[in-house]
């Protein structure tokens, strides 16, 4: 009776599925434990209407011992619209030129601050903070990438795979099995599973790192490190008939591949590549598809029983997409854009989405919210990172395709919010929008005229960020028409931004210095720290943020005492504090920080021993970032990523509006959790760092 009480009180008539533990694939070698689909839709569908059937005796029940919602609450709805990336400094200036209408009423209304951010300022600590109303030491997210001390190699840290093997008998025949568990590293628990815990239901929408979903009293759509159907986190395919291209000159295409196809008579017969195949041997599993040229500048896609026709430079529709393995059908969905025709043909596919309407993983919960939504709007995209930044950084996409692709992901989030909106009639609704924080990292070149990444000629890409604010500005007023008025409003962003125009290669600074020893007599870029002589190494840098200590007993090859370990770290501190650009001087390295002073938690040992607070205009480069050491510690990024946010948090807060007045002059991400659970009477949890701003 509890659970089907529970499953009505999510206000759409939703199956109560588990979600954690969640058995899926994710990643080279995990195998094939996907969701069976239709057996699940079956049970749903018997689940709701057996809770249907039962309405009576659940509300007698809750008659009797009341729905558990505070009495004190001073709000019966809140929304939440986060707008991942928005800066101060950019909002204040357009908010002054009265370019931002509805920012500027809402200030009005209640009020604006600058919302301090976390260390560092990356989008899954700071968010992991915001749900949770701890530091990053307390809930153990410290970067978008960790290290798996077994082997010394990177991995995602939020998301973390366990496969195990066993066999089935049956009398004596036995089948072998393979079973992958995923697992949500991020701990503390989020503010919307203490609010269900009181009836209070919560619709989350995208909200970065909440893949695997948690089982909770409400509903929440993945976002952050949700695979493709790869398992990777967002492969592209440029499928060209030019011999020998490269996304990118000079080497392999990073976060996508380029495949040389054939064209006869106007025809193209390639494959798109899905999961893997279940024998674990066979490579991945392939979906046939056929482009013809039917005219100039439009060509005709069929994959399977689908058919769409594509004009040139425009994006198709979400086309599901079918992997048979035997009896074994698993669907996702991509999107075509032909980029090329005439005397070569070159066609984009987007990374192969998890399809919202049959999902393979679990990317919701219940499982069947995703199905609803797409439903009511159609397929929207699943992935983690929708925006392909690095299809327009290895060049399958030019910056107009870049931009028409951001657009088209923040169309369909605005139509799952607002029909979700809808249906929020009371409790909490949150919904985090990231075209923002993705055009600022594409476009900020056309920004800074000091940066040497190179622009486009076509079209005036100077407008862009401009523009982009205006269309947040819009959304934020198409919100404030769709409140009730004594609805509470918080918008927010993350953090804010700056430019990336100088990279800086820590382990190359880690070995210049004596701190990191490698095999041979000079750096040959070898990736994934595969040249560390760690019988020698006291320090390396991994992730986008972290030195760590070459400690004994932690790492695998470890060879520092605890004892020296401090004495280390406090050297590093001392000379790369200040470095200097040596092309002109400028100090490139603000500050660094140790963590065992900034982090409080159970997980603060987990974290790296160091933080590096970059100036504004530099960044770790792109290489040091999984363990290459290269020959020069600074270079210049002339990639199209060229705004960051990745430097000392003092130098890129957030923002915050709400319709409220506001009771303190420094707020802080981690406040937002405990001041939503103060607005509706839940006395925020002891361990929880936030104050009540509101």
């Amino acid at each position: 009776m509890k659970a089907l009480g529970r499953t009505l009180a999510a206000f759409f008539v939703l199956a109560a599925i588990p979600a954690e533990p969640c058995f899926a694939y994710i990643g080279p070698g995990a195998g094939f434990a996907f969701l069976g689909s239709g057996a699940v839709f079956l049970l749903t569908m018997v689940l709701g209407v057996v809770t249907i059937l039962l309405w009576p005796l659940q509300n007698l029940w809750r008659l009797v011992r009341g729905n558990g919602r505070p009495r004190n609450a001073r709000a019966k709805r809140a929304v939440i619209l986060g707008l991942d990336g928005l800066d101060p400094n950019l909002v204040e200036q357009y908010m002054a030129e009265g370019r931002l209408p509805n920012f500027a009423r809402l200030r009005a209304q209640g009020a604006y601050s600058r919302l301090a951010t976390t260390l560092p300022a990356l989008s899954p600590v700071a968010w992991s903070t915001f749900q949770t109303g701890v530091n990053p030491g307390a809930h153990n997210i410290f970067d978008f990438l960790s290290r798996d001390k077994r082997f010394c190699l990177p991995e995602l840290s939020a998301v973390k795979t366990e496969t195990t093997k066993g066999e089935f008998s049956f009398g004596p025949l036995k089948i072998p099995r393979t079973r992958s568990r995923v697992r949500l590293m991020r701990r503390s628990q989020p503010f919307w599973k203490i609010l269900g815990a009181r009836n209070i239901i919560t619709n989350v929408i995208r909200v970065p790192i909440s893949y695997p979903p948690e089982k909770f009293n409400g509903n929440i759509l993945s976002a952050m490190c949700t695979p493709d159907l790869r398992g990777t986190q967002g492969t592209f395919t440029l499928f060209t008939t030019r011999a020998g291209v490269r996304a990118s000159a000079g080497g392999e295409a990073t976060g996508g591949e380029v495949k040389v196809v054939e064209r006869v008579g106007g025809v193209v017969r390639a494959a798109i590549e899905g999961p893997p195949h279940p024998d674990g041997k066979s490579g991945n599993l392939l979906a046939p598809f056929v482009i013809t040229e039917i005219a100039p500048g439009r060509a005709l896609v069929e994959v399977g029983d689908e058919r769409d026709e594509l004009c040139l430079n425009q994006f198709s529709r979400w086309i599901p997409v079918s992997f048979s393995a035997g009896r074994k059908k698993v669907q996702g969905i991509v999107r075509f854009c032909v980029r090329e025709m005439g005397e070569h043909l070159s066609v984009y596919a987007s990374p192969v989405n998890v399809d919202p309407a049959k999902p393979a993983l679990p990317i919701s919960h219940p499982l069947i919210f995703s199905s609803w939504l797409a439903k009511r709007q159609g397929r929207f995209g699943t992935l983690g990172l929708l925006e392909d930044t690095w299809g327009r950084n290895e060049l399958a996409l030019d910056d107009r395709r870049f931009l028409d692709q951001a657009w088209l992901s923040h169309e369909e989030r605005k139509s799952m919010f607002f029909e979700t909106l809808s249906r929020t009639r009371e409790g909490v609704c949150i919904c985090v929008f990231d075209a923002s924080d993705r055009i600022q990292h594409m476009f900020w070149r056309y920004l800074d005229p000091k940066h040497r990444a190179p622009v486009e000629d076509r079209g005036d890409f100077g407008s862009v960020i401009p523009e982009m604010y205006e269309r947040m500005d819009t959304l934020v007023g198409e919100t404030m028409a769709a409140l009730n008025p004594d609805d509470v409003l918080m918008v927010l962003s993350d953090h804010g931004f700056s430019s990336f125009r100088r990279c800086i290669n820590i382990n190359t600074w880690l070995y210049e210095n004596g701190f990191l020893a490698i095999k041979g007599d000079a750096p040959r870029g070898l990736d994934y720290l595969q040249e560390v002589d760690w019988s020698r190494t006291r320090a390396f840098a991994l992730g986008l943020s972290g030195i760590y200590v070459n400690r004994k007993g932690r790492e695998r090859f470890g060879i520092v005492s605890e004892q020296d370990a401090e004495g280390i770290k406090d050297e590093i501190i001392a000379k790369l504090t200040g470095l200097r650009d040596p092309e002109d001087g400028a100090v490139s390295v603000k500050r660094v920080y140790d963590t065992r002073k900034a982090y409080r938690g159970l997980y603060t040992s987990e974290a790296p021993d160091l933080i590096v607070g970059y100036s504004p205009g530099y960044r770790v480069s792109w290489d040091s970032i999984t363990g290459t050491v290269e020959p020069q510690v600074f270079s210049d990024n002339l990639k199209a990523w060229s705004g960051d946010h990745h430097v000392d948090p003092a130098e890129v807060p957030g923002i915050l509006f709400v319709n409220r007045p506001l009771t303190a002059d420094t707020p802080h991400i981690m406040d937002l959790a405990p001041t939503t659970l103060d607005l509706f009477g839940v006395v925020p949890p002891p361990y929880m760092e936030g104050r009540v701003v509101l």
